[in-house]
């Protein structure tokens, strides 16, 4: 099982490094450990771990674990908690800033000619202006405690950290500094002033002081920068409302979101935001999805239209039942992926990880060297300790650990912005990798709504068209359902026929007034022996036309043939040919005949196609491909792309695709647009770009500032690094890293012809809203056609009675409203066209009252 745990107490790549080597040696099938998110992944057996043993594995080196609980209450404490953690460490800073300014100027001031009190100056006042220094460091070191107990907690059990290098560096400053003191008091009392010259320059007090202070300003800003990187997230978190209005027997009842079940019936009103995912029962609207699927045109939605979490109603009221709650909302499973992709580790961080399992005790073993080495060649103790504190406080490896997971964070926040959902870190490093984009043809370049075009047939018209949609009534292909449309249109109505029969990637069978009937394709008809007598020629004028032709035969000879095709969609031109202006191979797959194929592949200009290929061979091609030694994202939405789309290197499914394509993808697009396919192609790069930025800094600095620590240029430019400044240069490398991936927040895809998208997107924009005003000038024309009427009604004797007589009104489709008045014995009806009389009678009988006549109004 995979279970998630909050971990407290990491600070470093050191510390993350740490916790992920404790739980593999429990033999843990997977472990992932979030620096930045302090969490960790665990797959591992229940049958030979449990909860205690992982959190015990953690704690016993010297950090926290805890099972990390979903709930909201747990999840707003969490928040709280690092929100205090956040303030405490301001409070730190604030309190080391007070006391440091005062112990500079007391430490420094005369080494530039500032004044200081005569009793601290000279030789008389040093064992004062000493003595007031290290009274002066003591809040700092007291304030900044938490560096010197998880510092030395790690050491001690053998899994030293960032804050063990702190500890390390700004101890030996201070007990430095007061062995500075006692062997100046020993000057003092045994009358050798060179013993007090020595040493009342060289306290180190100051040392100890700024490398707390910058660091824990380096924190600071770390702890700003993480809670900017983790804004998109909890932006997709704050878009659910907190109440909503169900109905309770009719009347509504304000309650918490998380108290709604399934089944209940949920009133939205203008600007309400959706609090759950369900289905509209009652009325229509137009809802505004941009915070989810990045689409900025508000769509129509109706009885019987699903409707999502967090998207916004911009316009009129309307009902819906819950079918989707808690966690299985659409939201919340966004929310999960994007958690879920922040908690894996890109491919680039394996090598990060590695050295900082080890770099930690290779710093230590460093300075201690650098100390021997120094004292050896015969250099002061102050100058040897001065080298080890410099290595000591410049290799924190705060830069290395944040390098990959704030670039990840950063990008999977963006990434659910713009309706692209990374289901791992992997997948959006390996999307950089991938030179080929294999493209599913139904449903992902077209809208995989196919509309007939063509029909040729021996026999009648209508009646081939009545047996082919008896036919094809039975089967959710879309030709399938173009055929059924097509009926509806033209009024021919089907039959029920028994026998039916799917056949994959062919056609279908079905018995129709006793004789047995095959729809399909050339191959299936070939295989059947159908005599195909001239309609190949013609199907071939259609192929070429990029249309799809359906055969219809009896058990001996072909009757006729349906021509249809789906259209591309308005943007996969453009977006084709922004790939392969990127320098992408785009390849389609499809089960369309070779001419079909053909035509649609030169209309779009798709570099290469795989033509009459079955739903279950689609990974073959994935396969064919890969064996060529290309790197293959596979774009899919249908339940048969599901086995191309695991195979591929990368798999994408459109985010209105089947569960099932979608849970075989790497990375889903909200959108049903291939210009998705760019976006995250893009983002992809950035990301990559921007974390190798981060990992060259981060090993930059450390290959080259460690050695000028260490002294190696001394000897040479008599240079050295002062401790302080190697704090400050510690801090501002972490800093760098944080603000270089925050960078990621202003993505913006860039597209060469933006220009046709801006003019598709407007076109989008002005068919919506004209489609909305046609909606209501047909709903104001309706009104304005409504007439009235008023029946007269026997037998009716209480509330009862006048519920049944309006409900069976109401049911008449020429009913507009029907309003029974039980006092007068009548019903008011707004009816529309004209009213048929033997209708309202046969209601009102039925229902069980007498029918005593009609006045029209």
């Amino acid at each position: 099982m995979k279970k998630r745990y909050d971990v407290t107490g990491m600070t470093c790549a050191s510390c993350q490094a740490n916790v992920t080597r404790a739980v593999e040696k429990l033999g843990v099938n997977d472990v992932n450990v979030n620096l930045i998110n302090e969490s960790m992944s665990v797959d591992y057996d229940e049958d030979k771990l449990s909860d205690d043993d992982i959190i015990n594995a953690v704690e016993k080196i010297g950090y926290g674990a805890s099972p990390k609980d979903q709930g909201k209450k747990e999840v707003a404490s969490k928040e709280k908690e690092k929100d205090q953690e956040e303030s405490n460490t301001r409070f730190r800073l604030k309190v080391s800033l007070v006391f440091l300014i005062p112990l500079l100027y007391i430490a420094m001031g005369p080494m530039i000619g500032l004044p200081v009190p005569s009793f601290m100056q000279g030789r008389e006042g040093s064992i004062n202006n000493a003595f007031i220094q290290f009274i002066l460091t003591i809040p700092v070191l007291v304030v900044n405690r938490k560096f010197f107990i998880n510092g030395f907690k790690g050491l001690f059990n053998k899994a030293p950290n960032m804050d063990t290098l702190v500890a390390l560096g700004a101890s030996a400053a201070t007990f430095y500094g007061i062995f500075a003191i006692m062997r100046m008091a020993y000057g003092f009392g045994f009358n050798q002033p060179e013993i007090i010259d020595q040493y009342m320059h060289n306290l180190y007090f100051e040392s100890a002081a700024v490398i707390l202070t910058l660091i824990t300003l380096g924190k600071y800003f770390e702890a700003r920068s993480k809670g900017q990187t983790k804004a998109s997230l909890e932006n997709l978190i704050n878009l659910a409302p907190k109440k909503a209005t169900i109905l309770v027997d009719g009347k509504e009842k304000s309650v918490d979101v998380s108290e709604i079940e399934k089944g209940d019936i949920i009133l939205i009103r203008p600007g309400d935001s959706i609090p759950v995912d369900g289905e509209i029962i009652e009325g229509s609207s137009l809802l505004d999805e941009a915070a989810l699927t990045g689409e900025s045109i508000p769509v129509n939605k109706g009885v019987g239209d699903e409707v999502i979490t967090a998207t916004i109603n911009k316009e009129g009221s309307f009902k819906f039942k819950a079918t989707k709650v808690g966690e299985d909302t659409t939201l919340a499973q966004i929310i999960n992926l994007v958690n879920e992709a922040n908690e894996t580790k890109a491919p680039i961080a394996k090598m990060a990880d590695e050295i900082s399992a080890i770099f930690v005790p290779a710093v230590i073993i460093i300075s201690i060297a650098t100390f021997i080495i120094w004292m050896a060649l015969g250099y002061s103790f102050e100058f040897a300790l001065n080298l080890m504190i410099s290595v000591l406080v410049i290799s924190c490896p705060c830069a290395l650990g944040l390098a990959t997971p704030m670039g990840i964070m950063v990008s999977t926040g963006k990434s659910a912005e713009l309706g692209l959902l990374f289901k791992s870190a992997e997948s959006l490093e390996n999307l950089s990798k991938v030179d080929t984009i294999l493209l599913d043809k139904t449903g992902t370049i077209t809208e995989g709504r196919p509309q007939v075009t063509d029909v040729k047939t021996d026999i009648d018209h209508d009646e081939f068209i009545k047996l082919a949609t008896s036919i094809e009534n039975s089967s959710e292909h879309p030709l399938s359902n173009a055929i059924v449309t097509y009926a509806e249109e033209n009024n021919i109505a089907s039959e029920n026929v028994s026998d039916f029969n799917a056949i994959s990637g062919k056609g279908i069978s079905a018995t129709y007034n006793g004789q047995r009937y095959l729809a399909g394709n050339l191959r299936l008809m070939k295989e059947n022996n159908i005599d195909l007598k001239n309609y190949i020629e013609i199907a071939d004028t259609y192929a070429n036309e990029g249309k799809t032709s359906m055969y219809f035969a009896d058990e001996n000879q072909l009757i006729g043939l349906i021509a249809a095709k789906d259209l591309p969609k308005a943007t996969s031109k453009i977006a084709i040919d922004e790939l392969k202006n990127l320098g992408y191979e785009v390849t389609m797959v499809t089960g369309d005949n070779e001419k079909t194929a053909e035509a649609i592949r030169s209309d779009l200009g798709i570099d290469k196609k795989f033509a009459d290929v079955l739903p279950q061979d689609k990974d073959k091609v994935v396969k064919q491909l890969q064996d060529m030694g290309k790197k293959v994202t596979m774009v899919g939405d249908g339940i048969n792309d599901a086995p191309a789309l695991a195979r591929s290197d990368i798999g994408m499914a459109i985010g209105n695709g089947t569960d099932v394509a979608i849970d075989s993808a790497d990375v889903v697009l909200m959108r049903n647009s291939l210009l998705d396919i760019v976006s995250a192609i893009e983002l992809s790069k950035s990301t990559i770009k921007t974390i190798k930025q981060n990992l060259f800094w981060a090993f930059f600095y450390n290959v080259i500032l460690i050695p000028v620590a260490a002294g190696l240029l001394y000897p040479f430019k008599g240079i050295t690094l002062n401790p302080m400044f190697a704090a400050f240069a510690m801090s501002i490398s972490s800093v760098f890293v944080c603000l270089n991936s925050l960078r990621l927040r202003g993505f913006k895809p860039e597209f060469k012809n933006q220009k046709a998208i801006d003019e598709i997107e407007a076109s989008n924009e002005e068919n919506e809203h004209l489609s909305n005003n046609i909606e209501e000038t047909k709903g104001e024309e309706k009104m304005a056609d409504t007439n009235k009427l008023v029946v007269n009604v026997g037998g009716m004797t209480c509330e009862h009675c006048k519920k049944n007589v309006e409900k069976a009104l109401n049911e008449l489709s020429f009913v507009e409203n029907a309003n029974v008045d039980l006092e007068a014995k009548n019903a008011t009806v707004d009816y529309f066209g004209s009213a048929e009389e033997d209708q309202i009678k046969e209601a009102i009988t039925e229902a069980g009252y007498e029918f005593n006549g009609i006045e029209y109004k």
